[in-house]
This record gives C-alpha cells, structure tokens and sequence, in this order.
C-alpha cells in the first residue's frame, strides 16, 4: 500500500507564470505566480466620506486585508480618494486602495490625476465602459491611465453586467452550430471570451501583461467553478476569485467557501474576496475573517492562531468550554495586530479547548498548548497540556482567567525566543 499524503500536497503549484505588483509606498504586493493567495477586501462607506473611508480601510487591513478596494463613481469620490490615502499615511496603514470604476472611470481618471496617482490598482468591467463606438475609446483611455501611472488593472467581468452585444453576438453563432450549446454555456463563453478579449486590447494598446488581473465573477457556486476551470486553461494572468453576491450569513459564508476552495485546491486563484452581505451591526471585517479561515483550513496560509474546540454533547451540559472558546479565540484574534510584528510565527500557533475527558486530554496533546474541562459528572478539574505533555491542573472558578494568562505566557516564552533567534 502506497503512503497516504497530506490533501493539500496534490495541490499542483501555479502554473501561471505572470506576477502582477501592487504598490504603495514600500509596501509591494505580488499576485499570481508562486506568491501567496492574496485577500483582497471591499468598502461599504461613502467613498466622500474622508474619515470613514479611511477608518474602515484600516480595520479591514488589520483584520488581514491587503487590498482594499473602493467606490469611485462620482467627482466627489474621485476628489476624495487622494485625501483617503493621506489619512491612511497618517496612520501607518500602507495597505495598497483599487479604484472600482464604472460606467465613467475614463473620465475620472482623466480629469483626477490625483485620484489615478494614489490608487494602486484599477477595476475596469468590460461591460460598463461603453456601448458601440465609444467602448474602444472609453476601455482605451482606462489603459492609457494605467500604463501613464505604472498601475496594475483587474479586467472584472461580471455575469450582471455582461456586454449584451458581445453575449448576442455568440448566441446567433451558437444557433449555426450543428449541435448548439446550452444557454448557460453560452454565458459561461461570453464571460471568458470578454476578460480575454480585453486583456488582449490591452495588451495591444501597450499594456505590460505583467500587470493585468482577470475576473470572471458570478453568483454560483457551480458557474464559478466551471467558469474559472476553463478560464486558467486558456490564459496565465493571475486571476482573482469569489462569488459576485455571496449572500448574508451562513449562506454567503458556505457558498464562498466552497467555491473558492475547489478551485484553490486546483491551484486555481491568486487573490479571493468574500463577496458578504453583512447582517445588521456586522462588521464589514467579516468578509476579511471569512477568507482568512478558508486559506487557513486549507493550509495554503497562516494568519491567526488557530482553535479547536468540541461540538459539545450529552456529557458537556455546562456551557464554560464554549465560553472559553470563544474568549480565547477573541484574546488571540485581538492580539494579531501587536503579536504579528513581536512574535513571528505566532500565527501558526495550536489551541484546543476541550468539553470533556473523550477525546479532550487526546486534542490537547495534539496542539501546543491546551484544556480539557470537566464535563458532566466528572470531577472539577482542568488538566491543562503543553507541546503533548501534562504540565497543571486548574481547579475553581477563574479557569477562563488563569488559561489566558498560560496562553499570553507561552506565546511570549516560545516566539520571542524564536524572534530572537532569527534576528541574531
């Protein structure tokens, strides 16, 4: 019997071989070849709005964002997008902005040089530059300002927003077919055939194909697969993944993750995005935390810590291994920010926080550090276990607490010294 391989080890590397580069400042992004999937996020705020703009794009960056995209669809938010990234400056957040431009980014380009200098990367959708005559020259002016400002484009098609002319076009060829296509293939057509044709006019405008992205976006989990799977046969641009409206909750955050991580299993996909609708009072960084998980469980990257933790059951009546979990999944999302910078590495860290003695004192020998608390019926202890050894038993009604502080206490002992090390 052949040995048995770890899943993601039949994930063959990128076979695209063009990188793009997002740049702001000293900060450079690469995209596609063997660079890390990227996350890429989008505001909800009024882009007018300076001070929220900026506040947003910041907790989105913090929450693992590296590009953060923003509306500009009026003077006004062309107007305002140099001071968004001045105010970003200020407070040391250097992560890269894109412009989401449509149905007149030709002339906020043109007329906000300002506006096209301080972003780092343009969306352009095919389908929203222009009807009949006018699309070459509106696509064209959207290039000149690229290649003018060294910018990198995404060309994004969108099933949504698709050029009608171009989708009419293929289904009269389609009816001279023998055979013809089914409808949906036809679209699936239009949508490649879209991206491509539009990054070859680029390209023949004078566009470095270094610095081209292509998006194929629909709302269906089976669409995007399809789609995308004959997109990376046909073309090496770094593509950029996610489904177009994903929905609210766990719909959208289902749907995402499947999606998304089909294809990565593939190698398929350079930067992704969580296209959610937030609920009421949800924070706009859950699209962020949502990709982040889905990179994370397929081990194709590392942000924060991780926790494993039990369903619970008959013999975990008690709620405190929940409450623990959670509060120690809050404590270490909540450190990232300083602990990314202290204690490299830290992100690859284990926790468990078990309910019972089933599978508890298994789990925590498993992880680097973890907690097996008494469930039903068993006796008031917590047997606590660090890199798979028994080290205390914590007893009482400040577990929570005292599990925290040998969490903080363990990172600090066993990252600071592999900080140290590196550095010396």
């Amino acid at each position: 019997m052949d040995s048995l391989l770890p899943i993601n080890s039949a994930r063959p590397k990128a076979s695209r071989s063009r990188q793009a580069r997002v740049v702001w400042g000293a900060n450079i992004i690469t995209v596609g070849g063997d660079a890390p999937v990227r996350i890429q996020s989008m505001t909800n705020t009024d882009t007018v709005d300076v001070i929220g703009t900026a506040i947003q794009v910041k907790e989105l960056a913090l929450a693992g964002s590296e590009l953060v995209r923003l509306t500009v669809n009026t003077p006004e938010a062309a107007q305002a997008v140099p001071h968004v990234r001045e105010q970003l400056d200020r407070m040391g957040v250097d992560v890269p902005l894109i412009g989401d431009f449509h149905y007149n980014g030709h002339r906020l380009l043109t007329d906000f040089p300002a506006c096209a200098q301080a972003l780092s990367k343009y969306r352009i959708n095919p389908g929203n530059v222009g009807k009949g005559d006018k699309r070459d020259k509106q696509f064209g002016l959207m290039i000149e300002a690229a290649m003018r400002w060294a910018k990198p484009v995404r060309i994004g098609v969108n099933w949504g927003s698709l050029d009608q002319e171009l989708l009419a076009g293929l289904m009269d060829e389609n009816n001279r077919r023998p055979k013809p296509w089914d409808a949906k293939s036809v679209m699936y057509e239009a949508l490649i055939t879209s991206a491509l044709a539009s990054a070859r006019r680029a390209s023949e405008m004078g566009m470095d194909e270094n610095q081209i992205i292509l998006s194929c976006k629909v709302s269906g989990v089976q669409d995007l697969v399809s789609v995308y799977r004959e997109l990376a046969k046909r073309c090496d641009y770094p593509l950029h993944l996610g489904l177009t409206e994903a929905g609210m909750g766990t719909k959208g955050a289902v749907a995402s993750a499947t999606a998304l991580s089909i294809l990565l299993q593939e190698g398929i996909g350079d930067t992704i995005r969580v296209s959610l609708t937030p609920q009421p009072g949800e924070a706009r960084t859950q699209e962020v935390v949502i990709a982040c998980e889905i990179l994370q469980s397929l081990e194709l990257r590392s942000f924060v810590p991780s926790v494993t933790a039990c369903p619970g059951c008959g013999r975990t009546t008690s709620t405190t291994f929940q409450e623990l979990t959670k509060q120690i999944e809050d404590f270490l999302r909540a450190q990232m920010p300083i602990w990314r910078e202290k204690y490299p590495g830290v992100e690859k860290l284990k926790v468990a926080v078990m309910g019972c003695i089933v599978n508890g004192p298994g789990e925590s020998k498993h992880a680097d550090i973890g907690i097996s608390l008494p469930g039903t019926g068993e006796a008031p202890a917590a047997p606590v276990f660090i890199d798979g050894e028994k080290r205390l038993t914590l007893r009482g009604d400040t577990i929570a607490q005292e599990f925290q502080k040998i969490v903080e206490n363990y990172v600090e002992k066993r990252f600071a010294v592999h900080a140290t090390a590196e550095t010396s």
